[in-house]
């Protein structure tokens, strides 16, 4: 049985978080991109979530997973991601706010110049963060370095215990039941603005990477009975479809299963899109690119050529398709990431 939007955060209201962000974060109409789209377009701007100038969608799940650590006794907290990580960056300035000291394993995917750190590996040098670089050696592949990080990871952890303290793990991406727990609220969220404004989306598109930001958002479809609106998830890097729908799928489940709801999953409903993440992570598209162009050109606002700008090429290739249909109320999730902006060039490609 679907819940409405008051049931649904009495029973969010039962869990451990954290305040970190600025909630609810802005819901507007892109006026003059529909326009020229033909369609009615508004974003949803978790790139305001805060508590500081760089937000995103990782905040959402630190407020449950910090808000837990917190409950735990927790002293430190590891984390992961590749050295320009957003969520690596937002978990450093979260455990700063709240009292808790960070600790980082970033994997080099775009190897860092020490004497010109920039974007998000700036701001973890600026919040203090215990930073370790994990180089991808020769024969290696990238996911052979996390796996080295996590077992880095471990060890300091292991090493922290015994000295008295407590560390929290908080997975890469915050993809956990219970990150994805803040993307479930998120959607009761939307449904609140929505409602308020007499909107029903047909289609939410937004960027994937780990799967925790996919999971919640159909977790709050299934309990909230949104079975109308079709969540489309363009991913940032090369994943193994069947794979990959089988872990969100199950993130998704667990997620329901402590918010305390009945609904189950909609696999057949999920939908990732593999077509806008070449030529590979954090490396730019010309695609990307261009929709990092037109959105600043219609609407000034900016995206990102890791996660956003590729979400939004893959919303405008529909669009160009005739995927979507003229008039129809289409949601851009804006999950933040413009610091990427400021990054390597490697990282950032030709957005001019």
């Amino acid at each position: 049985m679907a819940l409405t939007v008051q049931e649904a955060r009495a029973r969010l209201d039962r869990l451990p978080r954290a305040a970190l962000g600025f909630f609810p974060t802005p819901l507007g109409r892109l006026d003059r991109l529909s326009d020229e789209l033909g369609i009615s377009l508004y974003i949803k701007r978790d790139d305001c979530s805060g508590v500081n100038l760089f937000g995103g969608n990782k905040v959402r799940k630190l407020e449950y997973l910090l808000g837990q650590a917190l409950r735990d006794g927790a002293t430190h907290a590891i984390t992961y991601g590749a050295t320009q990580s957003n969520h690596a960056m937002e978990t450093a300035w979260a455990c700063r706010r709240l009292g808790i000291q960070p600790i980082l394993y970033l994997t080099a995917v775009v190897p860092p110049r020490p004497e010109e750190l920039r974007a998000n590996l700036l701001l973890d040098r600026i919040l203090g963060a215990e930073i370790h670089i994990v180089s991808i050696e020769p024969g290696e592949i990238e996911a052979d370095a996390e796996a080295r990080s996590f077992e880095m990871g471990a060890a300091r952890a292991a090493e922290l215990s015994a000295a008295g303290s407590r560390c929290a793990d908080i997975p890469m991406g915050g993809a956990s039941p219970l990150g994805s727990v803040g993307f479930a609220a998120a959607m009761v969220e939307l449904r609140a603005q929505a409602d308020a404004l007499g909107l029903r989306f047909a289609r939410i598109y937004h960027s994937t990477g780990t799967g925790g930001t996919m999971a919640g958002l159909h977790a709050g479809r299934a309990m909230l009975g949104m079975d109308d609106t079709q969540i489309i998830s363009v991913a940032a890097s090369p994943k193994d479809e069947a794979a990959y729908l089988d872990k969100v799928c199950a993130l998704t489940r667990s997620a329901l299963e402590l918010i305390g709801s009945d609904a189950a999953p909609d696999r057949d409903a999920m939908r990732v899109r593999l077509d806008q993440w070449q030529p590979g992570y954090e490396q730019p598209s010309a695609a990307g690119s261009a929709a990092i162009r037109l959105l600043a050109r219609t609407e000034g606002l900016f995206v990102d050529p890791v996660y956003t700008g590729k979400a939004l090429a893959g919303l405008l290739a529909d669009v160009g398709r005739g995927d979507i249909r003229p008039g129809e109320s289409v949601l851009f999730w804006h999950t933040g990431g413009a610091t990427a902006l400021f990054a390597e060039p490697e990282i950032l490609g030709n957005v001019t």
